[in-house]
């Protein structure tokens, strides 16, 4: 049992369609492109590549097809290189030719979406090199730009990485600031596995209709919290900014009293760090910084005027 993988569905596309609105209201703002209009006649088509500078992972060439409707741009491409798919220095991604007024006005919004989620998606293929051969997944937080989610999740994807819950509707992560609102209200303070007890509870009331059962998973920062935890048998334990030897004693105490609960490694992770930690023996290892600090992918877009 795992969280939902996003991939290009409706809710996607969605998205994609507010943020290019959005991207277009800011170059145009209701107006025209004034540089393309002064300096290049009507009727003057043109190619141009979208070329790679770096090593990396693709993503977002394949909504190429969409931004191109949305932006009502008179353009047709050729996809050279698919989402998923390794790239190298100098390599073609795809052609776009067509109108050239046309192609002038959207090429910084097409490389923008093209360039952050090829970016995401070559950081996400670093992390997941740094754990082969061990047994642990990657997977991304919601450490994510507002209105890019869905999209930044898929390219994580693309890299190779695993979708944490795409939002606070899609799964119950009990964390300690969940505790603490609910310890200052009534006084209770809630060990771990009474946390997980009353989780299930309210699944089990059915106040909220799932399509599937939610994932429970609850958050610790103390190796004496994980007993409790494991009795309550939740989907997942998060080990909470632990070191390597404190996560090798709780794969240890997982092994032995409920196997079948994952174990979710937190904080401090980097790509120095995150071998160490896969070698530990957890089974999932959370990685903000897929999102909130992968570099953009550098690709250019090199013209042919015909």
């Amino acid at each position: 049992m795992d969280y939902r993988s996003q991939t290009i569905d409706a809710s996607l596309l969605e998205d994609l369609t507010e943020i290019l609105r959005l991207a277009i209201r800011e170059d145009l703002d209701r107006s025209v492109d004034l540089t393309t209009m002064a300096i290049v006649p009507p009727g003057v088509t043109g190619s141009a590549a979208l070329i790679s500078r770096s090593h990396g992972m693709a993503a977002g060439i394949d909504l190429i097809d969409e931004m191109l409707e949305e932006l009502d741009a008179k353009i047709h491409w050729d996809q050279r290189v698919g989402d998923g798919q390794c790239i190298e220095p100098g390599q073609v991604l795809s052609v776009l030719s067509g109108d050239a007024r046309d192609l002038l006005t959207c090429e910084r919004t097409i490389l923008n979406v093209i360039c952050r989620l090829s970016g995401v998606a070559s950081l996400t293929h670093r992390y997941v090199q740094a754990v082969a051969g061990s047994s642990a997944r990657v997977y991304d937080t919601r450490k994510t730009t507002p209105g890019w989610r869905r999209l930044e999740k898929y390219a994580v994807r693309c890299g190779g990485g695993h979708n944490h819950r795409l939002g606070l509707y899609d799964g119950i992560l009990i964390k300690d600031n969940h505790l603490a609102c609910r310890a200052a209200a009534n006084g209770e303070l809630l060990d771990p596995g009474q946390a997980v007890a009353l989780a299930k509870a309210f699944v089990a009331a059915g106040s909220v209709k799932f399509a599937n059962p939610p994932m429970i998973e609850i958050e610790i920062d103390r190796i004496g919290q994980l007993e409790s935890a494991l009795a309550a048998r939740p989907n997942i334990v998060l080990l909470d900014n632990m070191s390597c030897d404190l996560l090798r004693e709780a794969v240890a105490i997982r092994d032995r009293l409920a196997p079948e609960v994952e174990l979710e490694a937190s904080g401090g992770v980097n790509l120095s760090t995150i071998g160490g930690i896969a070698a530990t023996g957890v089974n999932r290892i959370s990685v903000g910084a897929l999102t909130h600090s992968a570099p953009v992918h550098d690709i250019g877009l090199d013209w042919k005027i015909g």
